[in-house]
């Protein structure tokens, strides 16, 4: 009784597969069948009645190999492409089309079928809808690749260069003074920085000036809120009409630092986050709402452009300098906790705050997972935060007018205080 149960419960659960390959090779022949609409019947090479077929033969192949002998599989798939390619040879002579994206999409359909029988259904369907999503887009796609710039292209090829490539072979193990360096986890806090500011340009990028100075201040803070202050500074000189609108720009790329200070600690030590998340809210919240405030207030006024963007998104050697200078710091913070306790902690985080804020924050919450207090590290990187924001509220003052440098120096030095004083009183 139970070699029945178990025979019926086989051939029911190979039907499903069946269906599955079946249905998968129809999804991506509408795609096609869709393409190809206005064609008239039989000029098609393969439309949704042949993906169809195709994919349930890829799925009997898997059978079969299974079943009888091994080499079914690749001998129907190399009869498949056989046929593929012929019929892409005569079409050629008649259309003069050389694309073989149909010829591509064709095989994969067969494997598909395939993968859904001997593998994973949930795996071939997921790779069967992407498919479908790429034919699908051709013409998005080719759009996106010609708005496309060199330098961006560079950019992204190194981003992926330093994560996918160099991160797996470094070794996830301390060394250095106290084995407080580990090379795999201070690249991966390199790579998270890069992957940060690559996104937050193509936000700018993407954005268009039409999205106006919100969206672009709000997204400024992911790459480079330093760049967005000395740009709508010197902008709030030339136009000074639109100062209230470059303030609340300002303001925006600010205050986004926080949500970014929490992202990292989120991701690196969770456990320091509950001593983060009140005084690093009120710092942001200081800062969005007069932002806000301000663009309500004179949104009407004509919009500015975008910063420009004219450097690469990614520079594979500011990420090493980035790798050294976390390296750097990470050691001066064991010597001087050692040294002068938490306050050669702090000294450190004031130091460090007046360039950057990154490294010092990544430093913190990985010095914090060892033998560093949580409450020293959510108090430096506090410190680190304020110290950034008041050297660009100095920039704001120095480099726009009067009306800009009191728009943004009032809320920036109302948060610093006002988050300096909750994380010394916690």
């Amino acid at each position: 009784m139970d070699d029945v149960a178990n025979h019926f419960i086989t051939t029911n659960q190979t039907a499903i597969q069946l269906a599955v390959a079946l249905l998968l090779g129809a999804l991506i022949g509408i795609e096609r069948g869709w393409v190809a609409r206005e064609q008239k019947s039989g000029e098609r090479i393969a439309g949704i009645r042949t993906h169809a077929l195709v994919g349930l033969l890829g799925g009997i192949s898997a059978l079969l190999s299974d079943a009888l002998a091994s080499w079914a599989f690749p001998l129907l798939f190399l009869a498949v492409a056989i046929i593929a390619l012929v019929a892409w040879q005569a079409r050629v002579r008649v259309s003069h089309d050389y694309s073989i994206t149909g010829l591509i999409g064709l095989l994969l359909t067969f494997c598909f079928g395939a993968v859904a029988v001997a593998v994973d259904m949930a795996l071939a369907t997921a790779l069967a809808v992407v498919t479908a999503v790429i034919l699908d887009n051709k013409h998005e796609i080719h759009g996106l690749l010609g708005k496309l710039q060199a330098h961006e292209l560079d950019a992204g090829l190194k981003l992926l260069l330093i994560s996918v490539v160099m991160l797996p072979l470094l070794p996830d193990q301390g060394v250095g003074p106290g084995n407080v360096l580990n090379p795999y986890q201070i690249w991966w806090m390199v790579v998270m920085i890069a992957s940060i500011s690559f996104i937050g340009y193509f936000a700018i990028r993407v954005g268009g000036t039409e999205k106006g100075i919100l969206f672009t201040g709000l997204f400024a803070g992911l790459s480079s809120s330093t760049a967005l202050t000395l740009h709508f500074a010197r902008q709030s000189r030339h136009a000074p009409a639109l100062g209230p609108l470059l303030a609340a720009g300002i303001l925006l790329a600010c205050g986004t630092m926080f949500p970014r200070i929490l992202l990292y600690t989120a991701v690196i030590n969770p456990a320091l986050l509950p001593g983060l998340l009140l005084p690093v809210g009120l710092m942001a919240l200081l800062l969005y709402v007069p932002a806000l405030r301000l663009w309500w207030r004179h949104h009407r006024a004509s919009q500015v452009k975008k910063p420009v963007l004219t450097q690469n998104p990614l520079e594979l050697r500011t990420a090493l300098l980035l790798g050294a200078l976390l390296a750097i710091i990470m050691v001066l913070g064991e010597w001087l906790r050692g040294a002068m306790g938490d306050t050669g902690i702090y000294l450190l985080a004031a130091s460090s705050g007046v360039a950057d804020v990154d490294a010092i924050t990544l430093s913190l919450n990985r010095m914090s997972r060892g033998n560093l207090d949580m409450s020293t590290a959510v108090l430096g990187i506090i410190i680190a935060a304020s110290v950034n924001n008041l050297v660009k509220t100095g920039l704001a003052a120095g480099f726009g007018n009067r009306h800009l440098g009191w728009q943004v120096g009032l809320p920036m030095v109302l948060s610093l205080v006002t988050g300096l004083g909750v994380a010394w009183w916690m």
